[in-house]
């Protein structure tokens, strides 16, 4: 097979995994605020297009699904930064890279709202965000030339990093707010990115 076949059958994958968690998503909060617990897998793969079958092969849960636009966000986290300009400072690299990442686009407050006030939802989209902490980990680590098996650095700043999304998200979602996500998202982040490691990388 031919990188361009490979690159097209990538995408393809990917159509079809968007598509089953949108519909999965869609179901959810069409159905109340108890949605979950009323959407069946059958629903979810009739919705999307795809036999329940291929929705099996994707995903393992409805939580999994539901919250799998989050997961494939995080998983791009450390690339993200990495596409960052070389000279930039590390706190204004990560904070680009993660409002970039998390907010283009926008992030539906409805869906949003969904996940943060169902349990087991909040709890799989906990875990989406922490798969953002090793890719990122490791992009800090190769932007300040840390050595992550000896400097704690890379991984508490990337586990602030994590935080700080989550917690820019409950935020947003509160009565009143007006502002855009990307502005609560930079205010949280700020308060969490420094400009560089204190004391500089080990030798």
């Amino acid at each position: 097979m031919n990188d361009d076949a490979m690159d097209l059958r990538a995408r393809n994958k990917q159509a079809t995994r968007e598509a089953i968690s949108q519909a999965a998503l869609r179901l959810a909060i069409e159905q109340g605020p108890n949605g979950l617990a009323l959407v069946r897998v059958h629903d979810i793969a009739a919705a999307a297009g795809v036999s329940p079958r291929t929705y099996n092969n994707y995903f393992s849960s409805r939580e999994e699904a539901i919250c799998a636009f989050q997961a494939d966000q995080s998983r791009r986290a450390g690339q993200a930064l990495r596409s960052r300009p070389v000279g930039e400072p590390l706190d204004q690299a990560v904070i680009a890279a993660i409002i970039e990442l998390y907010t283009n686009p926008e992030p539906d407050k409805a869906g949003l709202r969904m996940i943060m006030s169902t349990p087991e939802l909040e709890g799989e989209a906990l875990k989406s965000f922490t798969m953002a902490e090793g890719p990122l980990a490791e992009a800090i680590a190769a932007r300040t030339g840390s050595d992550p098996g000896r400097d704690l650095f890379p991984a508490v700043t990337a586990a602030a990093v994590a935080g700080a999304v989550r917690v820019a998200g409950r935020h947003w979602l509160e009565p009143g707010n007006t502002d855009s996500f990307a502005t609560v998202l930079r205010r949280a982040l700020s308060c969490v990115v420094p400009a560089a490691p204190p004391g500089g990388p080990h030798p």
